[in-house]
């Protein structure tokens, strides 16, 4: 501890080098929960459509998302895409893509759980009074399900943030980027990992804890 210098920790290397970080993860982990949520929920719904064409394709995919470890599937789609349509997408642009993609498979899993934890005499109420099979899971088997569900999603939401930092592997500009080119300019590394984590476990454990609580009020409503 002798050795730290605590005169780092000031608001100029936040501001200058980190907001952009914090920004940059914050909106990653939105929109890969957004469009990882939408795109989870069609394939769980592919695989309970009883339809072999639509189930095949939707669990391959989601054991296969589910085998490989996310920095490989970033270093993939950030390498091999640009070499197949032959121009540089970004760093930020492969970030979006590649959570999204991973996530949803991840995203489909909760939600499939979701949708089974529905008494079935739902659905066949939903079907005798003429419903579609649409009009049932979009306005009785879903929001159920979502609800049922919500503390589970938003916990692999923290999961997704904490996995933000992965997408430091292909050069983009997230929170631990910033903090580590707060370190590297002021010469101070140990001082910028150590605030770092303190970053995401205040950040993450406020997370959970909220989580924590919604859980509690969703079990005494139901």
């Amino acid at each position: 501890m002798l050795h730290l210098d605590f005169s780092f920790y000031k608001w100029d290397v936040i501001s200058n080098f980190i907001l952009k970080g914090i920004g940059f993860s914050i909106t990653l982990t939105f929109v890969s929960t957004v469009g990882g949520v939408i795109f989870g929920t069609l394939l769980a719904l592919m695989r309970l459509s009883g339809n072999k064409l639509l189930i095949a394709p939707a669990t391959f995919y989601v054991n296969g998302m589910r085998s490989v470890p996310l920095v490989m599937v970033i270093l993939w789609f950030f390498l091999l895409v640009p070499f197949l349509i032959g121009r540089p997408i970004g760093a930020e642009v492969s970030a979006y893509v590649t959570f999204i993609a991973f996530e949803a498979a991840y995203f489909s899993e909760i939600m499939r759980a979701g949708i089974q934890s529905i008494s079935r005499g739902q659905v066949n109420a939903g079907m005798a009074v003429g419903m579609t099979y649409g009009q049932n899971m979009r306005l009785v088997v879903l929001p159920q399900a979502f609800r049922n569900m919500l503390p589970v999603l938003l916990t692999q939401t923290i999961v997704l943030f904490q996995d933000t930092s992965l997408v430091y592997a292909i050069g983009a500009y997230d929170m631990l980027k910033g903090f580590e080119t707060a370190g590297k300019n002021y010469g101070r590394p140990i001082e910028a990992y150590l605030l770092a984590a303190v970053v995401y476990f205040v950040i993450c454990f406020a997370l959970a804890y909220s989580v924590k609580r919604l859980h509690k009020k969703i079990a005494i409503i139901r």
